[in-house]
């Protein structure tokens, strides 16, 4: 299991974490902000010019996801683990790789009132005599607390809250292993293997009556995606695409749906690519989309946009696989892609 403290800086995750080790039997201190230390030493200085934050690499996220699976291997846990994570996209990410591998997270958010951040950030100081590096730093500190406020909603709604404006380091950390104990925090988000090999996956398209398709917003993974997923061992394609439909929507499709695209994806590591088809799942009436059902172990949100707006909301080669099943829609006849490019 993972203790995940989150939280802005100033909130004092870290001085409550090493309390927690005391109140936690087998705990041990999981600090990924060393990955994002080591990652800087190992690539080039160019690619950290290209983000803002070491969070924003992919390799960072996949790494955390999977050092914590290695230290949970060499030790009984919990992992207590805290880390700043404001952006939700990173947080799916994460977290649902968690939960691939069957490791259990607690979302804890410690809080605390504006005031009381600046102050703590007035005197924090990391470099004892070097004012130069410790003036860098609060400025850093104090960068945060407009998007940390941004994303108190999501936070709010996701984490347990421990209020930490006036309670001290320990107070902090019991009030954190009670609601442990408890079960307080736990993310109940779908357990989504990764795979191990190449697989074979089904999508459809499902439209509203002014042709906007419908994308669905994953709480395992980031980035928005259509309503399908991968095909179980001996299901036919269609057939999985219909089941994948009325398992997280609740839409039970009356007939089988029209294959509109077929795409080879490329293997690139870590992904190992596949076979990813699209299906014309037809209009919903209005009635039909008013019984949409929204799991939330598995989807947060859902929404029909136009292919512009789509284009906004999902990664280049969902959204390339997307244009052309459009195009074959409009054309009453199936493409066959491959690495996003039609062949034949």
């Amino acid at each position: 299991m993972i203790v995940w403290l989150n939280g802005t800086f100033g909130a004092g995750k870290t001085t409550a974490a090493h309390e927690l080790l005391d109140l936690l039997p087998g705990s041990t201190l999981y600090d990924p902000e060393l990955l994002g230390s080591g990652l800087r030493l190992m690539l080039p200085a160019k690619r950290f010019e290209e983000v803002d934050d070491y969070q924003d690499l992919p390799a960072w996220r996949r790494m955390v996801a999977d050092t914590a699976a290695a230290l949970l291997t060499e030790v009984p846990g919990p992992l207590v683990t805290p880390m700043t994570l404001l952006r939700q996209e990173y947080r799916d990410e994460i977290f649902g790789s968690l939960a691939a591998r069957r490791i259990p997270v607690r979302h804890v958010l410690l809080h605390a009132e504006e005031t009381i951040l600046r102050a703590r950030i007035a005197h924090r100081e990391e470099t004892p005599g070097d004012d130069g590096a410790n003036a860098s730093i609060r400025r850093w500190s104090l960068a945060h607390l407009e998007p940390y406020a941004e994303a108190l909603p999501w936070l709010t709604d996701d984490a347990h809250v421990v209020d930490t404006t006036r309670l001290t380091p320990r107070q902090t950390a019991e009030r954190v292993a009670e609601a442990v104990r408890a079960g307080a925090g736990a993310c109940d988000i779908v357990q989504t293997p990764e795979p191990t090999a190449e697989t074979l996956a089904a999508g459809v398209l499902l439209f509203d009556d002014q042709d906007r398709v419908l994308l669905v917003d994953p709480t395992y993974k980031a980035g928005w995606e259509f309503p399908g997923g991968v095909v179980e061992r001996g299901e036919a394609p269609a057939h999985a695409g219909v089941r994948e439909v009325a398992e997280e929507l609740g839409i039970e499709l009356p007939h089988p749906p029209r294959l509109l695209v077929l795409d080879w994806e490329a293997p690139k590591p870590p992904g190992f690519g596949g076979l990813r088809l699209l299906y014309d799942g037809g209009t919903l009436t209005e009635e039909r989309i008013g019984k949409l059902l929204l799991p939330g172990a598995e989807l947060r949100d859902w929404r029909f946009v136009t292919e512009a707006e789509a284009e906004q909301l999902l990664p280049p080669v969902r959204f390339n696989r997307l244009r052309w099943a459009l195009r074959a829609r409009e054309r009453g006849c199936p493409l066959h892609l491959e690495a996003g490019v039609p062949v034949g």
